[in-house]
């Protein structure tokens, strides 16, 4: 049976909240896992899936409230605009050095 079916969100919601607070006393987070695991009869790997299930969870959360998402997308923005702002300044470029090799072919003429 699937352990997601077996044990009940609130159950795991516990859990996950037992491996939090018995972290600093087990000295790792992974003995806490394997204390906690082993009172509620689940295997370490998955009460180990689901701590790290709910980290996932409440960081995609802060960065959700926090406007995180935003300033991502605003740096992906400048970033496009920059590369273009390059790409204009590399064809004035281009001109630029056509120009000055224009002037001392003519200059070389004389």
């Amino acid at each position: 049976m699937n352990a997601s079916k077996r044990y009940s969100p609130e159950v795991r919601e516990r859990a996950v909240r037992l491996v939090r607070e018995a972290q600093q006393d087990h000295g790792s987070q992974w003995a806490a896992i394997v204390s906690i695991s082993s009172k509620i009869g689940c295997t370490h790997e998955t009460l180990r899936s689901w701590v790290r299930q709910a980290e996932t969870e409440k960081k995609m959360h802060r960065g959700i409230l926090s406007g995180s998402w935003v300033v991502m997308l605003l740096n992906e923005l400048m970033c496009i605009s920059d590369c273009d702002r390059v790409g204009e300044i590399q064809y004035q470029d281009k001109d630029v050095m056509a120009k000055h090799r224009e002037i001392q072919i003519s200059l070389e003429k004389k």
